[in-house]
């Protein structure tokens, strides 16, 4: 049968990012380090503006962005609109948008919410899962990590998260990892078997 067929080959995993500060690109290299300890092969590439690549020859894409006034920051969304323009003249792009069987992605945001918290990065999240739904991938989780906001520190101090000078810091990466396992497990335990 084509399912167990396709239960034997191991998954393809790509960690997609762009990041300023840094904040991102911890997550980023967590996700890696943490699929790479549960033996799934998998890519890491930052968002260039010459960035290429086709994202469905992944199984489970992880793309991740900061959010800069409650969306992905430029880059992101020049990658997301060039990939876009490119998938519907390809005509990847269909009514209804269907799924895609084994094609999943997860989407996560770091953000430092100084004005109004965790809803300064929920719409971040929404836009690049929007992005995976129109190209046919099921959107299994969204992320919204707490970042600190480089270069003002009354927004890492006096926000409403608190103080988020060093974060993402160790217990988050921590939470990140185990989302990453708990992810993997869920996804791929009975294939690998």
């Amino acid at each position: 049968m084509q399912g167990e067929a396709n239960s034997k080959q191991k998954p393809r995993v790509l960690t997609l990012y762009w990041s300023a500060t840094g904040n991102t690109e911890k997550i980023a290299k967590t996700i890696q380090k943490t699929l790479e300890q549960q033996n799934i092969m998998s890519s890491i590439i930052k968002i260039e503006d010459t960035t290429e690549v086709d994202l469905y020859e992944y199984d489970l894409i992880f793309l991740g962005s900061p959010s800069h006034g409650w969306l992905p920051p430029d880059p992101v969304q020049r990658f997301i609109k060039g990939k876009m323009t490119f998938h519907n003249k390809r005509g990847d792009i269909k009514l209804c948008s269907p799924r895609l069987p084994g094609k999943s992605a997860v989407v996560f945001c770091t953000y430092s919410g100084p004005h109004t918290g965790i809803r300064e990065a929920i719409p971040a999240c929404k836009y690049m899962g929007q992005f995976f739904e129109h190209l046919g991938f099921e959107v299994l989780e969204e992320w919204q990590i707490v970042g600190e906001f480089h270069g003002r520190e009354e927004h890492s101090t006096k926000g409403p998260m608190g103080d988020t000078r060093g974060r993402p810091n160790t217990e988050d990466l921590r939470k990140v990892e185990n989302d990453v396992r708990r992810l993997v497990r869920s996804l791929y335990s009975n294939k690998q078997q």
